[in-house]
Formats: structure tokens, C-alpha cells, sequence
């Protein structure tokens, strides 16, 4: 199966992709894009430019285009999607001009395990470090992984709780389905 683990900033993503990891040993884990394109020495704005953000965008479309199977990927086309539609410049983002190609990437997926913001929220932050932009993003990943407003053809499966219980949760729905 194709996996990857969708959901805002500090949710805890990167972690239920560890958990999974070692629960599955067969799968690959695929760090998220923004990440990797640090990695290869890409300097990010302290707050991220729509260009970078089309960048991550178009490096989250060629993992997903290049992987095998039996992958789990910490984050998704989606995820970057809901920065770029809350971005403070997001008017300026072409959407008409990614859709198909977000769409047939996310096709590609088995399933998109959702991490959302939790009520009471389990990570509490400062102020300063965008609690609201982060509330923005969640909510518009929501509309687009929950309520499928692009209509990705793909299964969601909401988790929450501890990291335990989410890991568990997404373990029993792989399991269910033959991962």
C-alpha cells in the first residue's frame, strides 16, 4: 500500500509516520518534501513563499510519481495545497494550473491518514509561532481530505488520540485491509 500522513504543522505527522515505520518494516518511509528540498540545500524563508510552497508542492507530486509500493509518505500533495490556499499571497496561486496533476498524484494513494488539530489541542504553542495560521491550514485541510472539496479518489481514515492510539487506529485499518 501506498500511505501518506496528512495534517497540519505540529500535530504529529512525522511521528505516527515513525510509529508505522516500525510497526511496518516492509514499508519505506518518505520524509516530507519540505525536508528533503532543505536537505538539498534550498533556504526557506522563515515563512515560506508561495514560491516555495510550489516547490514542496511539486516535489510531494515526484514522490508520489517515483515511489514503489509499500510506502509512507509524511505528507501529501493535499497538505501543500492547504498552505498555498491559505497562503497570505494565495491569490496569486494558479490553482486551475496544479489540480489535474495534484488530483492524479493523490489517485496514486492507498489511503490518507488525517492527523487533525485536536479540542483541546494536544500541542500547546506560543502565539508567536502562528497558532492561527496553523488553525487556517488545518481547517482547509480538513475541507480538502474530509469533505473531498477537489474529489480525490482516495480513502481517508481520521485519527486521534495519543500517538499511541492514532498508530494503533491507522494499524488496525492497514491490517484491515491487508497491509
Amino acid at each position: 500500500m501506498r500511505i501518506a500522513i496528512s495534517g497540519t504543522h505540529v500535530t504529529g505527522t512525522s511521528t505516527l509516520v515513525e510509529a508505522l515505520s516500525e510497526e511496518l518494516p516492509q514499508y519505506a518511509a518518505v520524509e516530507e518534501p519540505y525536508y528533503q528540498l532543505e536537505e538539498e540545500g534550498h533556504e526557506f524563508a522563515q515563512h515560506p513563499s508561495l514560491e516555495d510552497f510550489e516547490l514542496q508542492l511539486e516535489r510531494s507530486i515526484e514522490n508520489l510519481e517515483e515511489a514503489a509500493k509499500n510506502v509512507i509518505f509524511d505528507r501529501c500533495p493535499a497538505d501543500i495545497l492547504a498552505y498555498l490556499l491559505t497562503h497570505e499571497d494565495a491569490d496569486a496561486f494558479n490553482i486551475d494550473g496544479w489540480l489535474t496533476r495534484i488530483q492524479r498524484a493523490v489517485a496514486t494513494l492507498d489511503l490518507v491518514v488525517f492527523v487533525p488539530i485536536e479540542e483541546p489541542d494536544r500541542i500547546v504553542l506560543p502565539v508567536s509561532q502562528g497558532t492561527a495560521y496553523r488553525q487556517r491550514v488545518d481547517e482547509k485541510l480538513q475541507e480538502i481530505v474530509l469533505d473531498n472539496i477537489f474529489y480525490f479518489d482516495v480513502d481517508v481514515l481520521e485519527v486521534s488520540g495519543s500517538s499511541q492510539a492514532r498508530a494503533e487506529r491507522a494499524l488496525t485499518y492497514l491490517r484491515s485491509k491487508g497491509a
